[in-house]
């Protein structure tokens, strides 16, 4: 479910109409949908509400400060993967003692921060870093509360890239090396280990992968009770899938019922993590056509927006729905469609957000909105090419705000060293005009090359708008 939808034609975010977003903001520009976020956040609580668990919303899917400010009002807790998360949460008034500290190659500076913060748990992935948050944590005379994480080796069913609980993957370690490392270290002092962490996989949309993943970690916490040690956390992850196409997801409830009864086998503190299911469908993506080209196989819309501010397409192959912002039908089977591909303005074949596309006929400067584009989205973006990232809105109601400004080149060369040239830092001379006045050019000839108003220029001309008219006052 989420509150993007069309009214007369046009999309609306919530109650306002996206043109008049684009009006002030220009393209490509994230618009997120409080509404949608808030509910699909409830849903977690609600469908888990039996067990009282802590949810932690996963920050690398949408770290924007003002989404976590309204979600940690709402009451979640937060899994972090960096020391530049956990500063992020804090900013939006996240409570440390509700967050979870995960990631395989944490620095002493990160776990410092952490251990500085007060966070509730450490999801500790090798024993190389277990001892060194215990060292770390004796030198503050504190202790750690640390989760180890467990691979129960099993196949989520989800893309290679997104895969984390297979035996090949980086993350965790085996459960007979498990069980060696928490029986070792169950008494040293700087740790406290209090608990088991697990994350198979995102975007998991068949139920079957986590149950045996549960039994699995269930049947290892049970055999650590013969070792005379009590797990007190149980720390699942997240990977809940969203709707891409709108038939693919699980509904949140179908998780519950294989969850719930295994938590209360071992009467632990239940620990999820969702970001995407949070996010996922919370966002779009909209961006304006820059020109569109058939080359006699192939029919293209060449986009403002590429891989630089959405990549999930071109390293994963994701697929996302995209339609006009204005649109006299809603869907490719009630009215004329042309396939089509999707493209970006990026330097690589890959700069492609959907291949032969059933829409309809585009032109110059109409809008286009990449949907479910809430997660692991701009949080995954760049600036290759030099491109300045979009900016980013919130939109609650009839209200929208600018949460982030879109970049500037300024943004772009900013932290950097720059070579001086003829006693001023190269790149703040302003580029020249292209319309300068040429050599030779006198008031009379260009008065005779201007096109008068039938001649083939002009028509030219009005054929192609100008489609920077509205990009925005922060552009």
């Amino acid at each position: 479910m989420d509150y993007f939808g069309y009214r007369d034609g046009t999309l609306f975010a919530e109650d306002v109409p996206v043109p008049d977003i684009v009006k002030k903001v220009g393209t490509p520009v994230y618009i997120y949908s409080t509404r949608t976020f808030l509910e699909h956040y409830r849903k977690v609580v609600d469908a888990f509400a039996e067990v009282d668990p802590l949810i932690c919303y996963s920050v690398k899917a949408n770290g924007n400060l003002s989404v976590l400010k309204k979600l940690a009002d709402a009451g979640a807790g937060f899994d972090v993967v960096s020391g530049g998360e956990i500063l992020r949460v804090l900013r939006a008034g996240g409570d440390p003692a509700r967050i979870t500290f995960a990631g395989v190659a944490k620095t002493d500076q990160e776990i410092n921060e952490a251990l500085d913060a007060g966070i509730f748990l450490f999801d500790v992935e090798s024993e190389d870093e277990l001892k060194n948050i215990a060292r770390l944590a004796r030198k503050k005379n504190t202790t750690a509360a640390v989760a180890l994480r467990v691979n129960p080796d099993v196949d989520p069913h989800t893309h290679k890239y997104i895969t984390t609980g297979k035996s090949e993957n980086k993350f965790g370690v085996d459960m007979h090396r498990a069980r060696h490392i928490i029986t070792s270290h169950y008494q040293d002092e700087g740790i406290d280990i209090v608990g088991l962490h697990m994350h198979i996989g995102s975007q998991i949309t068949d139920i079957e992968p986590y149950e045996q993943a549960i039994g699995k970690v269930i049947g290892f916490a049970q055999d650590l009770t013969f070792d005379e040690i009590k797990i007190k956390t149980l720390n699942l992850g997240g990977g809940f899938g969203i709707f891409y196409r709108g038939d693919e997801a699980k509904d949140i409830g179908a998780f519950a019922k294989v969850i719930i009864p295994a938590v209360k086998k071992l009467d632990v503190k239940l620990v999820l993590e969702p970001g995407r299911f949070i996010m996922g469908n919370a966002g779009i993506l909209v961006s304006r056509v820059q020109y569109v080209k058939s080359t006699g196989a192939k029919n293209f819309a060449l986009m403002d927006a590429g891989m630089n501010a959405l990549i999930r397409p071109s390293l994963y192959g994701a697929y996302h729905k995209i339609w006009p912002v204005k649109a006299a039908f809603t869907s490719p089977e009630k009215g004329a469609v042309i396939p089509v591909d999707v493209a970006g303005p990026i330097c690589e074949s890959a700069d492609v957000f959907a291949i032969e596309r059933e829409l309809p006929p585009q032109k110059r400067g109409d809008l286009i909105a990449v949907f479910s584009a809430g997660a692991y989205a701009f949080s995954m973006s760049s600036n290759y090419n030099a491109h300045p990232r979009p900016a980013e809105v919130l939109v609650e109601g009839g209200e929208f705000t600018v949460v982030r400004k879109r970049e500037t080149y300024e943004d772009l060369v900013r932290g950097e060293k720059e070579p001086l040239s003829g006693g001023k830092p190269a790149g703040t001379s302003a580029p020249k005009k292209s319309g300068a006045k040429r050599k030779g050019k006198s008031k009379a000839a260009k008065s005779k090359s201007k096109p008068d108003s039938d001649s083939p220029e002009k028509k030219q001309d009005e054929e192609q708008p100008d489609v920077e008219a509205d990009v925005g006052s922060d552009r």
